[in-house]
């Protein structure tokens, strides 16, 4: 059962004003419409023909596999208003007096703005669109296929106290004050192409059309356009207004900046202008505190001093960033730092000849602080011995003082209103379902019904709670009793079905060795417990000195979990109470087996689609390193069911590769030898180990962290991998794929029309503001205590299985309540969330960091010259198949 709630999206819809979107029989489920949809589905995807036998040396690229797409929603398509107007790409050129290109796009935005501003009539009074760099869109073709203008702009500048001749201030107390001059530029409007906003009115009616994308990054310039023009800062699809009360000190001359995000989407209501309107629902971006550069390099790094600042450091923070001269008040962006200091570092600076005989114009040599001192009269008080920003190119520098610089509602768009297209001022209303809590079984077979996406423990026992005989603690903080501790942990366990025999020892760590590195901590805590232990315990209690970030737990981990194959927990209490020991046991019992709540319909054996087929299902995610740093690899984790046909338990395979690859490389590795070695195998054998030998016939695969554009290539590239991987090793058929990408960092929330809570748990919304085309949907499983609720988005690119979109909903609702770590619904389906806990504990194990900071010459080479990537250690077998990642 469901029921039926209205709620409003962050969409703002386009469409025809008068004419309201019908959605009558969608917001109910229709049992004769779905199987219609089902009929559909099977004509729509082609299931690929079973494969001959595959000998193990058999080459894989010469397997014959068929083609996929994505499947299609189906059902009708409402909307009918139409676009016809063309759009004109125009390329733009614009260079200054002495010819050199303009390439910052704040120049470039004020010489378009004077040029339609000046040359309206020769224009023929055309509305634009300006992306700030070589872009430009107009509503109609202009009168010439090629223009060129002549633009004037003012610019201004400081001028200071006339300077004597010896390089000092003049006596004479004259004030510095603004000037300005006129600075001539070039500008060039060539004819490119036709954009037709038809692409739009036909996406919208669900055709496949490759230009709608063109049609709608104009769109969106123009709502750029409008910003930069009030003086927001521009990132990407997000800007940012100039206010202090969207501005947040976060420490070391950073400063986060809240914003809004804004595109236009094509959905299924018409078209929508998805937009973050609430202050828990805004982007954020970090800019320098404004002021001198220096000041912000000495708060960066915490230094008294500008004798203490590393320059090494700095010239990494600095990079990119963009500042203004205080001479000038011009804009540049910083590329580097100097060689050599202020009061080192020359450049020819050409100047007239001074004894009025000879015209013309001679080159000095001069410092660039000599140059800042003496010709331009402005103090510098510890720039000299310090290096200069160059603000130039590679190859023509031009150098700064450090001191000398500086980090500094939509309403009708005219350009689109001459597309057609306005914006309405209020969210869009959806229906939407709620679907029903699962329910759960516990201890002693105990029904649990949670409620408002929340269950708990209290008076509770695990569904299957393990027994610890041998256990140890061992303690990097001063600062914690392990023996009230471990007391604590007991009892709390005794409660909840877990039974604990008192640690085998407790073993603390020798202050002299807390100076030391964390691998050095890591090895000699390893040997107290080989001498303090007769032999491996069950699992190690780690008590670490820092709540996060602290440095010994990526050594202690691996240490662990591949040298010693022993389950670990790592905590740092700060209160130690009923609740936080409650979810500390919920993690230590189902890494060692144990099973702390299931489904009902799992217990019974029930679950629609999958009761009675063998069944696999994944979680993928691949996480990358900071930004900046191409070469810190890639993690890539894919988690397996087992056990079948449980849905709850998991295990997990993890992999480096190449840095910032979103498509998984390893899925099928085949070996010179014949073998395969990649991850797929590894999941699909422990699948039919725990499965009593079962080969899985259908496989549901749940894909994080990909864009909309990478859709394909999941099925092209990481489908056709799983499938090469599954007939080596058995040597049969291809098993049916349900393949569904789940994203959660999108742009869209949902608020309930009539009240002022989040919406509650379980809700779906599956119509308006989907998909025109595509088979998507939004489900809010989770409760949102805090802000604003954020759905997830799954898109179901493929569906051999057949699931109704019923039963695919409940699916998905359901794998959110079997995630093992707390007693809440969580926002996405556990496999992926496990996934991305593997890929983030497995990252720790090396120090990637190290890396990015040697040469390339030093690393290993692989056949083709590229830098190897280095793998990560595997498992021990002890713990391979454990949910070692909760």
């Amino acid at each position: 059962m469901s029921k039926n709630n209205n709620f409003h999206t962050t969409y703002s819809e386009d469409g025809q004003p008068n004419v309201p979107h019908s959605l009558q029989g969608r917001s109910h489920r229709n049992t004769d419409y779905y199987k219609s949809k089902s009929k559909m589905e099977e004509e729509v995807v082609v299931s690929p023909p079973p494969p001959p036998v595959i000998s193990p040396i058999a080459k894989p690229k010469k397997l014959d596999l068929a083609m996929r797409s994505i499947i299609n929603r189906h059902g009708l398509y409402l909307f009918s208003a139409k676009l016809i107007i063309l759009l004109y790409y125009m390329q733009v050129a614009i260079s200054s007096e002495d010819k050199r290109v303009v390439e910052s796009k704040g120049v470039g935005r004020k010489a378009i703005a004077k040029l339609f501003q000046t040359y309206s009539s020769e224009l023929a009074g055309k509305r634009f669109a300006y992306d700030g760099e070589k872009t430009l869109y107009t509503v109609g073709s202009l009168p010439q296929n090629k223009l060129e203008f002549t633009v004037l702009l003012e610019e201004s500048f400081v001028k200071h106290g006339n300077p004597s001749h010896d390089g000092s201030s003049g006596g004479n107390g004259k004030r510095s004050k603004w000037l300005f001059q006129s600075k001539s530029f070039k500008v060039e409007i060539s004819y490119a192409a036709k954009i037709p906003l038809k692409s739009i009115s036909l996406a919208l009616n669900g055709s496949r059309v490759e230009s709608v994308q063109d049609a709608l990054r104009v769109l969106d310039i123009a709502l750029r356009q409008q910003a930069a023009n009030r003086g927001c800062l521009l990132v990407r699809q997000s800007f940012f207004y100039d206010d202090s009360r969207n501005f947040t000190d976060v420490g070391g001359g950073i400063t986060a900046c809240r914003g809004f995000h804004s595109s236009f989407r094509p959905t299924h209501g018409g078209l929508s202008l998805n937009m973050g309107i609430t202050p828990s629902h805004v982007s954020t971006t970090m800019i320098l505190k404004p002021g001198p550069v220096i000041d912000f390099l000495l708060a960066n790094q915490n230094a008294r001093d500008p004798r203490y600042i590393d320059w090494a450091k700095a010239k990494k923070m600095l990079k990119s960033m963009r500042v203004k001269s205080r001479h000038r008040n011009w804009e540049y962006k910083i590329i580097g730092l100097s060689e050599k200091p202020c009061n080192q570092q020359f450049f020819p600076l050409k100047v007239k000849n001074g004894d009025g005989k000879h015209d013309g114009e001679q080159t000095l040599e001069i410092t660039v602080y000599e140059y800042f001192t003496k010709h331009l009269n402005i103090e510098l008080i510890c720039s000299a011995n310090m290096p200069c920003l160059d603000v130039g190119k590679p190859k023509r520098p031009n150098y700064l003082p450090l001191e000398a610089v500086t980090n500094y509602r939509y309403e009708d768009d005219p350009f689109l209103a001459a597309c057609g297209i306005s914006i309405e001022k209020q969210l869009t209303p959806v229906d939407g379902r709620v679907l029903e809590a699962p329910k759960l079984k516990v201890g002693n077979n105990e029904d649990c019904l949670p409620r408002n996406g929340r269950w708990n423990f209290n008076n509770k026992q695990l569904f299957t709670p393990i027994r610890i005989e041998r256990w140890a603690v061992v303690n990097f903080s001063a600062r914690c009793d392990t023996s009230h501790l471990s007391e604590e942990l007991i009892n709390c366990g005794r409660n909840k079905g877990i039974h604990m025999k008192p640690p085998f020892e407790r073993i603390e760590e020798d202050p002299q060795y807390r100076r030391s590195s964390p691998v050095v901590r890591v090895e000699n805590m390893f040997e107290e417990i080989k001498a303090k232990l007769p032999g491996p315990p069950q699992f190690l209690l780690c008590i670490l000195p820092e709540k996060r970030n602290s440095d010994i737990y990526g050594p202690w981990k691996k240490k662990s979990l591949c040298d010693f194959g022993i389950a670990t927990q790592c905590i740092s209490p700060s209160k130690i109470n009923d609740q936080y020991l409650t979810n500390v046991l919920l993690k230590i019992n189902t890494k060692l087996g144990g099973t702390n709540s299931l489904l009902a319909i799992e217990h019974s054996s029930l679950v629609p689609m999958i009761k009675d087929t063998p069944t696999m299902i994944l979680g993928m995610d691949v996480s990358h390193g900071s930004p900046g740093q191409s070469d810190v690899p890639s993690i890539a984790a894919v988690v397996g069911s087992r056990s079948w046909p449980l849905i709850s338990r998991y295990r997990a395979a993890v992999r480096t590769q190449s840095s910032k690859v979103e498509m998984v490389e390893s899925l099928y590795k085949p070996l010179a030898n014949g073998k395969d070695d990649g991850i797929m195998r590894e999941l699909l054998l422990d699948f039919y180990q725990t499965s009593n030998e079962c080969k899985p016939a259908q496989i549901i695969l749940f894909r994080d962290g990909v864009s909309e554009s990478q859709f394909n290539q999941v099925l092209e590239i990481e489908l056709n991998q799983m499938i090469k991987a599954y007939q080596h090793l058995f040597k049969v058929g291809t098993p049916k794929f349900t393949v569904i990408v789940a994203q959660k960092n999108h742009h869209t929330k949902l608020f309930q029309a009539i009240a002022p809570e989040n919406v509650p748990p379980g809700t779906i919304v599956d119509t308006k503001v989907v998909h025109p085309r595509n088979y998507d949907f939004y489900m809010c499983a989770q409760a949102g205590m805090i802000g604003t609720s954020r759905p997830a988005h799954y898109h179901v690119l493929l569906d051999e299985i057949g699931f109704s979109p019923d039963d695919l909903q409940n699916l998905i609702h359901s794998l959110s309540y079997v995630y093992q770590r707390s007693t809440t619904a969580i926002s996405i389906v556990a496999p992926v969330c496990y996934a991305h806990l593997a890929a983030q504990q497995m990252s720790q194990f090396m120090k990637f960091e190290d890396l990015s900071e040697t040469s390339s010459g030093q690393k290993g080479l692989t056949s083709v010259g590229t830098p190897a990537v280095p793998e990560l250690p595997r498992l021990h077998k002890n713990v391979e198949g454990s949910m070692f990642f909760c």
